[in-house]
């Protein structure tokens, strides 16, 4: 988790509400309509029916109590306001008491494409549509329990878990691939270069190999694992993943599929 950042959350008034400038209610209501424009065909119908759900605003950007109380009703899940950045064992402690992190930031103009941290754009409408699904509900869930018993060094294997899956994982449906990961979903270019580009590859999920295969948190992703239904997540859910974590630190790291960042071409 990266420990700088140039954003600052805002903070909550009297009435737990944040009062948002007209500028950024702006950035909100381009990344919106940008996105769900590029959804049909390409996100997961189960991503879309929480976004249905969820009845985001087009002009502005909603109040946590708002998500709530679609979330609390669908999977007893809802969000917590967060500095910009907060450290693993109090993400993997609000994960386990059924509680997603938000910051509350958005993204400038100019990181408009893709951002590095999780923005509020990207947590509410990458990631709060699928917590109204019981196995993406269930698999978080799943995650941050593990996650908050586990070592660092196991911590560290798990990040790439989540990664291939919460955050830039796909589906395989009867329509052909489809994304559920937020951070490919939050991103308007991340969510055509995954499907469409020919500098990434689809690989089969498997935990293990997932837990195995190095990433970069500053690029478009050159690997993504696909999931053969959605419904199976419940399945990953229910493995022994601390054991899969034994194997994978046993197998060591696959090579990256990437050059390292201070080797990347400009």
């Amino acid at each position: 988790m990266s420990k700088n950042t140039r954003y600052k959350s805002h903070e909550a008034d009297e009435n737990g509400l944040v009062n948002w400038s007209a500028q950024e209610n702006e950035i909100w209501a381009a990344l919106l309509q940008k996105q769900c424009s590029l959804l049909k065909g390409r996100a997961c119908d189960e991503y879309l029916h929480g976004l249905e759900l969820l009845n985001l605003s087009p002009e502005r950007i909603p109040q946590l109590a708002e998500i709530n109380s679609v979330l609390i009703k669908a999977t007893g899940w809802k969000v917590k306001q967060v500095p910009s950045l907060i450290n693993f064992d109090e993400f993997f402690h609000l994960l386990a008491n059924k509680q997603f992190p938000v910051a509350t930031f958005i993204r400038s103009n100019e990181e408009f494409e893709y951002l590095q941290e999780p923005d509020i754009f990207h947590e509410i409408f990458g990631h709060c549509p699928l917590l109204t699904n019981p196995a993406f509900a269930h698999f978080t869930h799943t995650y941050g329990k593990l996650g908050y018993a586990a070592s660092k060094e196991d911590r560290a294997f798990l990040a790439r878990l989540y990664w291939f899956t919460v955050e830039f994982g796909l589906v395989s449906t009867q329509d052909g691939t489809r994304i559920y990961g937020g951070g490919v979903l939050s991103s308007p270019g991340e969510t055509i270069h995954s499907l469409e580009s020919d500098d990434c590859v689809h690989m089969p999920m498997q935990p293990l190999d997932a837990l195995r295969t190095p990433y970069r948190i500053d690029i478009m992703q050159p690997i993504y694992y696909v999931l053969d239904s959605f419904d199976s997540l419940f399945d990953v859910a229910e493995m022994d993943i601390m054991d899969l974590v034994t194997q994978a630190k046993h197998l060591g790291l696959y090579a990256p599929r990437f050059l390292p960042k201070e080797k990347q071409a400009s």
